[in-house]
């Protein structure tokens, strides 16, 4: 789940899409993939839980997984991991791809700088460190300085650093750290001189922002009621409180600012204006974009919380303020963004001004830097970055080096530099400093990784859905790829919660197609790649939308001869899980091989978990009659049939996934063993000290994405020898 608000998402289909009864109608494929003999199964015993929504029945024989710290639970996923590293160490491939991946991997990486207080940070990876570092500098010439290094925090590279905010002098750095992947995090105070941290220690923060006042005395942060010890990783995430924290004083005096005890589902995130002045809240409801919106003066000791947007029907980002002038990109009426002024002496809707306009592409974000609009929108999913002044007046385009994705932007709006990354599927990622007064972009820092990217290639390509939406996807392999459906392929997707799945450059990808492999990514509906009409076209009743998109895909490649259905895998995490279970239960005949990483596969029951009850705004709620017909024709968990010919299955999970709770991809995996027809493994890979994805070590990703590629290389029958796989160093 990614989380800027939480993220998820679900759907439904069946029926293959004029694929061709030579895959589907014969069976055949399907029947000699199954030939074989099952592997030997941990034991599960199925117990007599039986669940009434509303005059329907449905089984729930698995339960007692939910329970990740029973001895029983624990035991059975001993013995799960024992036959999965049983199963993963026959592969003679796996050790060659673990040390090919860790020479790619070993490259510099860095954070795009922010600059504060006359101070510049960012972060830097130097190749194979778990976590990356912040460093500091007063110039551009400066050498970097090491201010915090989260590798000293945990010796196994556990600890991670989950934000950070600098005080407005520089002087103060808050800094957020996540322990073995959870989303609990933990704020304490540095020096940035001195490199000492102060006192002050903050806990039970979890999905929060952290907003210094302009005179550095404190901040702003939001956080949950400390929750019980032993079920602090599955116990749901109600009453989020906004406070603010003065130095030097105890978590316990913490002055309350906000809270909303009549609105349990509520959350709040808390900025700052760079001027002082105010104190900005969005306040959310579960992941939907459609936020309120308060503010609080703080230049008045005694000033209320003032409602400035105080309905959920549409989204907005505060991009910086002039005076009482505020500006917001927005979807209200405008379902693919613009930009208006709000001011707060005549906020009424009818007195807003439209700074720019919704147009065909889709604004993500907008940023004030000397005194004009930095604006990045999507393109049909590439990135475009345009500059206009305050009145919305173009200026110009800022030249990008090919097809990718940028971000960054950050800076104040007196500044006239700022500084972006660009990437894309073969162009490692690149920081750029960008002089806002000539517009003249040059590079900062540029990796170099131990490849040719000249010898690859991205395209993409259009392709019509089930109900003949046109859906876009990006196609990357080497140069010259021969069309006789021979090649391994991973399709990739997410499909939900508005996020947008755009070019980005990975080692584990790149060695993927070293091995001859093509990877794929689909933009599916649900996603934000189009706007908010998109994003709701893939969720809760229409969801199945989602699905039927990927596997639209699916056809297309194998239609024309990009791979064939024994050499096409599928990937995807957390709601891209559940795109992966749901698209492997519907079309188990179209796939070779399926990887749910961390999924939401149990849809009847996700809203009982932490955060999961937020994703219903995506999904809806099995409480509620009509979503919940909706809900159990695709959840993947109770579409897997008995005597069903899977594709090759590894579900991937993490003991400390406090997101997407373990118990979705225990109960799947049960599941799925005991209904597998045939010799297709059904193997589940349960990660220890690890989470949802955030954070996760360098040793830990290489190992898994190792597991994943050599999974691929025998349930795919991949004939790549692991000598093909060197590189130049």
């Amino acid at each position: 789940m990614h989380m800027r608000h939480a993220t998820l998402a679900a759907a439904v289909a069946a029926a293959f899409l004029g694929f061709g009864s030579a895959y589907a109608a014969t069976g055949t494929p399907a029947a000699q993939a199954c030939s074989g003999t099952p592997l030997s199964y941990p034991v599960a015993k199925k117990v007599d839980q039986i669940d009434d929504y509303h005059g329907t029945k449905v089984a729930d024989p698995y339960r007692w997984l939910e329970d990740a710290n029973s001895a029983e639970t624990k035991a059975w996923v001993d013995a799960e991991n024992k036959v999965t590293q049983d199963w993963l160490a026959q592969i003679p491939q796996r050790e060659a791809i673990r040390q090919r991946l860790t020479q790619l991997w070993n490259y510099e990486r860095y954070s795009v700088p922010y600059k504060e207080g006359g101070r510049y940070f960012f972060s830097r990876n130097d190749g194979l460190q778990n976590q990356a570092v912040l460093y500091t500098m007063k110039s551009l010439s400066d050498t970097p300085r090491m201010l915090l290094d989260p590798n000293t925090l945990a010796a196994d590279g556990t600890v991670a650093l989950a934000g950070m905010a600098v005080s407005p002098d520089g002087k103060l750095l808050a800094y957020s750290t996540a322990a073995s992947g959870s989303d609990w995090n933990e704020i304490r105070v540095r020096d940035v001189d001195s490199g000492k941290d102060l006192p002050d220690h903050i806990q039970w923060v979890k999905f929060s922002s952290t907003a210094w006042t302009k005179d550095g005395k404190g901040f702003f942060y939001s956080r949950y009621d400390a929750p019980k010890e032993a079920t602090k990783l599955a116990d749901v995430n109600y009453f989020q409180k906004l406070y603010y924290h003065k130095l030097g004083i105890t978590q316990d005096a913490d002055v309350l600012v906000y809270d909303r005890p009549d609105e349990k589902e509520w959350g709040f995130h808390a900025q700052t204006t760079d001027d002082g002045r105010y104190l900005l809240i969005q306040a959310t409801k579960g992941t939907a974009r459609k936020y309120r919106v308060f503010y609080k003066d703080l230049s008045k000791p005694d000033s209320k919380v003032v409602p400035l947007i105080d309905n959920f029907e549409a989204g907005y980002d505060f991009i910086d303020n002039v005076g009482s002038v505020f500006y917001f990109s927005t979807d209200r009426n405008a379902p693919r963004q613009r930009i208006v002024a709000i001011d707060l002496a005549k906020p009424q809707e009818a007195h807003w001004k439209t700074i720019v306009p919704e147009s065909q592409q889709t604004l993500q974000s907008a940023h004030m830097i000397n005194n004009q609009i930095v604006a990045e929108y999507l393109a049909d999913a590439r990135s475009v970055v345009k500059v206009v002044d305050l009145k919305g007046k173009p200026v110009r385009e800022i030249q990008l080096p090919g097809i990718g994705s940028v971000s960054g932007f950050g800076g104040k709006r007196g500044e006239t530099e700022t500084f972006f990354s660009f990437t894309g599927f073969t162009t490692p990622t690149t920081i750029y400093r960008l002089d806002m007064k000539s517009g003249a972009s040059t590079v900062f820092r540029q990796p170099k990784v131990a490849f040719n990217p000249a010898e690859y290639e991205t395209r993409q390509q259009f392709f019509t859905s089930r109900d003949g939406t046109k859906v876009p996807m990006f196609i990357v392999s080497k140069k010259g790829l021969k069309l006789d459906g021979s090649n391994p392929t991973y399709l990739y997707g997410y499909g939900g919660f508005n996020i947008s799945m755009t070019p980005g450059f990975s080692p584990a990808n790149l060695a993927w197609m070293e091995m001859g492999g093509v990877y794929v990514v689909a933009n599916l509906r649900g996603g934000g790649e189009y706007g908010e009409a998109w994003h709701e076209a893939g969720t809760k009743l229409k969801k199945q939308n989602v699905f039927d998109d990927f596997i639209g895909a699916a056809e297309w490649l194998v239609n024309n001869k990009v791979t064939s259905p024994g050499k096409l895998a599928i990937g995807g995490g957390s709601n891209g899980g559940l795109l992966v279970g749901a698209a492997m239960t519907q079309r188990p005949d179209l796939f070779g091989a399926a990887i749910p990483q961390v999924g939401v596969m149990d849809m009847l029951r996700f809203h009982k978990f932490t955060i999961g009850w937020a994703w219903t705004s995506d999904y809806g709620s099995s409480e509620n009659p009509d979503e919940f017909k909706a809900l159990v024709k695709y959840s993947p968990l109770h579409n897997l049939k008995p005597g069903t010919c899977y594709p090759a299955t590894m579900i991937t999970t993490a003991d400390h996934d406090d997101r997407v709770v373990p118990a979705h991809s225990f109960k799947f995996a049960a599941t799925a063993q005991a209904a597998q027809a045939g010799g297709n493994p059904v193997i589940i890979r349960i990660d220890t000290k690890a989470g949802h994805g955030a954070g996760k070590p360098t040793s830990k990703q290489i190992e898994e994405v190792a597991d994943r590629w050599g999974f691929l290389t025998k349930a795919l029958k991949m004939e790549q020898a692991p000598a093909a796989m060197g590189g130049a160093e």
